[in-house]
């Protein structure tokens, strides 16, 4: 038995003209908003108010940013604007179990460039002549 894979699940239907559900969704209520800004506000004062609820819902439903919605950058924008910003770290000390060695740091915790010790002092020698011919102030 052969089943057909589902291609494009990524698009949406249109379903309303040239529009999805969810911009349709959109529009319809950005204009919504902005009849009750018309018919409770004096109009000079709701022009402002329409005009950013229009601009608004259509960013919402047509914009993209990064190739990802818009309402996916208001939502992180919220998310960010009302988290917790401060982070602190405090390394917990943890007591080796009884009867456990310890075992003593390794001296050199540098990593080495190379394996051969003159490759290495040969790479210090060039990096500290490029840092010769600058001026000194």
């Amino acid at each position: 038995m052969q089943f057909r894979t589902p291609q494009f699940i990524e698009v949406e239907d249109k379903i309303f003209g040239p529009l999805t559900f969810r911009q349709f969704l959109y529009i319809v209520g950005g204009v919504g908003g902005a009849f009750l800004f018309y018919r409770i506000l004096p109009i000079f004062i709701s022009v402002f108010a329409i005009a950013a609820i229009l601009s608004f819902s259509m960013a919402l439903a047509f914009y993209k940013v990064n190739g990802k919605p818009f309402i996916l950058t208001v939502e992180s924008f919220i998310k960010y604007t009302f988290s917790q910003k401060l982070y602190l770290w405090k390394k917990e000390f943890k007591m080796p179990a009884p009867g456990t060695t310890i075992a003593p740091p390794e001296e050199n915790l540098v990593p080495r460039l190379y394996d051969s010790k003159l490759k290495d002092l040969s790479w210090g020698l060039d990096v500290l002549d490029l840092n010769r011919d600058k001026p000194q102030v």
